[in-house]
């Protein structure tokens, strides 16, 4: 049963990534990754992990899309960006991915050094919460900020000027 579980979300997952990202309106790719984070959640409570799980889907599927959404009607995104501002936006999601991929670096990094805590955080909720606010409290606190400025730079970058 859980093999059969497993392929499920794992399909509903692929497929929903892709959805998103083949999908033209951005509300309907938000949607999907919706999709995709609750099936992530469901992968991860397969793996004995149900903590994660109900974080993955509350936090990421819940809070974060609704932001997301929010955002995505408060801004124009029909229009599309200047010339401009094209360059500046690649270079930018050029950057944050780069980041991003340094970052996930560093995290299989540490978990190749030191698996048991892994393994432990894995398990308990209150050993997550002692790892993320004693040992990994600065990468925790950057990856907010990290959001937060694509968050704002992405209106920013869509905000069109007032002629006035």
């Amino acid at each position: 049963m859980a093999e059969i579980l497993f392929y499920l979300f794992s399909t509903v997952s692929i497929g929903a990534v892709l959805a998103m990202i083949l999908s033209r309106n951005p509300a309907y790719a938000a949607l999907w990754l919706v999709l995709a984070f609750s099936s992530l959640g469901g992968l991860f409570g397969l793996l004995g992990a149900p903590f994660t799980a109900v974080v993955q889907i509350i936090v990421y599927a819940g809070a974060i899309m609704v932001l997301f959404l929010f955002v995505l009607m408060t801004i124009d995104v029909r229009a599309g960006l200047p010339r401009e501002k094209r360059r500046l936006a690649r270079a930018a999601a050029v950057g944050l991915a780069l980041l991003l991929l340094a970052e996930i670096g560093l995290a299989a990094r540490s978990l190749i050094v030191s698996p048991e805590a892994a393994n432990a955080a894995a398990v308990k909720p209150a050993a997550i919460g002692r790892l993320l606010f004693e040992q990994y409290l600065y990468p925790f606190e950057i990856t907010s900020l990290l959001i937060m400025a694509a968050l704002v730079g992405a209106v920013v970058l869509v905000k069109k000027k007032d002629p006035a």
